[in-house]
């Protein structure tokens, strides 16, 4: 990437009573650059900020350039956000895979929205999943030199074949020397594997699994940990895909399967190393594992372990949090995806006991992306409206904020919170977390 690909990173916030807030910086200003060097992206303005001494070119909202001098201690960071983490542009996505988001959209859609992202740098800053398929010898020595561990890699399989079949990407198939790479350089990443039915499952996921483990020896594995995913699909995929849905059957085939490895993996690593999604025991209608099953939920990013996480908050957030009466009673309806009906009634009753409380869960599935067992986080404005309209709603409506695009009132529809909520004749309160759901509930009101 030549340095004149490279845009001035343009800063969106200023954090209060930061070293940058005190210089003079405001949204709308950009840094050129930081002792004489270019940053590409976030990491390499963390690490040019590390030192004690920063010489900045920062371009003002107003387009004049300044030189300013900066002493402060090692490691102080400045208090600035930018709009975002790559100023050189983003890495997309050289691969096919017939499962991808992304091509089971509908059509017409901001173009954003099609972006394929595959980029390293994401990935370890915020855990998105790359292939490694279409990274430059430049790219894997700055990864070496600067540490960048761990990464988070969709791998789906080990067998050179397989994982060609389902990337159609002829460069896919060099994954196992990849790791070995990693190996080599103490370097880590967590696994993903999506299993089609069909195609890597069965014996090819006995044989990746195996093969991702034995990575995970050392004090450093370079394999820390592995999700196993069930494909979702949408009614706008290709029709050539070649891809089957998840049945409830094949949920439990694959439940057992995994969690009779599981059981060896602990005998061996004292872990369980691989670990399956929530969407399986949902989809093939089981119990979740225990809380104690999921270790340190290293693959929580991946709905690993989510709803446990989820349900044990709850309980002990409104262990504290909830009166035991409120006044003047209110009446809410909770909106969740139909995949998580069975495990949150507790969490339901336990807000009805508060007198003058009252929370009808509202399940719901995705008539937008044909889904007949939907998670939460894919339902839409449109959705709300099919599996809402006409019924006593309460007072308002508890909205997960995983629902929304980020940092955005928008809907993965397009449709706003607003639009829905006229449409509804009703107030739509999002919140995020459980903190904020359980406030919503009890506010205005006296134990």
């Amino acid at each position: 990437m030549s340095q004149a690909s490279v845009q001035p990173a343009k800063i969106s916030r200023v954090l209060p009573d930061s070293i940058a807030e005190e210089i003079g910086f405001e949204p709308g200003d950009a840094i050129v650059s930081i002792n004489g060097t270019h940053p590409r992206d976030l990491i390499d303005y963390q690490f040019l900020c590390a030192d004690e001494y920063l010489d900045l070119e920062v371009l003002d909202a107003a387009g004049k350039t300044h030189q300013l001098e900066i002493e402060k201690d090692y490691d102080s960071d400045l208090g600035l956000e930018f709009e975002t983490a790559l100023f050189d542009g983003l890495i997309q996505c050289n691969n096919r895979c017939p499962f991808c988001f992304i091509d089971q959209q509908p059509p017409g859609k901001r173009s954003s929205l099609y972006l394929k992202d595959d980029d390293y740098r994401l990935s370890f800053l915020y855990g998105s999943y790359l292939t490694l398929t279409n990274l430059t010898e430049r790219e894997w020595q700055r990864i070496e030199q600067m540490r960048l561990s761990p990464l988070y890699v969709s791998v789906h399989a080990t067998e050179p074949e397989v994982r060609t079949r389902l990337l159609k990407n002829p460069r896919a198939g060099q994954i196992m020397s990849q790791l070995q790479w990693f190996q080599e350089r103490r370097l880590q990443i967590h696994a993903q594997v999506v299993v089609c039915p069909g195609i890597n499952d069965g014996v090819h996921l006995e044989r990746t699994l195996s093969d991702l483990a034995s990575f995970h020896h050392e004090d450093i594995p370079a394999v820390a940990s592995v999700a196993v995913v069930p494909v979702g699909l949408t009614r706008f995929r290709p029709p050539e895909d070649e891809l089957i849905p998840v049945s409830q059957a094949k949920a439990a085939e694959v439940i057992a399967q995994v969690q009779a490895i599981q059981a060896k993996f602990q005998q061996e690593f004292g872990s369980n190393v691989v670990w399956l999604a929530d969407e399986w025991f949902l989809i093939a209608r089981q119990d979740l594992p225990p809380e104690s099953h999921y270790e340190d939920y290293p693959q929580i990013g991946n709905g690993v372990g989510s709803i446990r996480l989820f349900i044990k908050q709850f309980q002990s957030i409104a262990q504290q949090m909830l009166p035991t009466s409120i006044n003047p009673p209110r009446c809410f309806t909770w909106v969740v995806g139909n995949a998580v009906e069975q495990a949150f009634q507790p969490l339901v009753q336990q807000l009805d006991r508060v007198e003058g409380l009252t929370v009808n869960l509202a399940a719901i599935r995705s008539e937008y992306w044909g889904q007949e067992i939907t998670v939460t986080g894919l339902l839409t404005g449109q959705d709300l409206l099919a599996g809402l309209a006409g019924k006593d709603l309460g007072e308002g409506i508890l909205l997960p904020a995983l629902m929304l695009k980020h940092d955005e009132t928008k809907f993965l529809d397009d449709m706003t919170v607003e639009e829905v909520s006229q449409k509804l004749n009703l107030p739509i309160f999002p919140v995020s977390g459980v903190e904020q759901l359980i406030e919503t509930c009890v506010q205005s009101s006296s134990t």
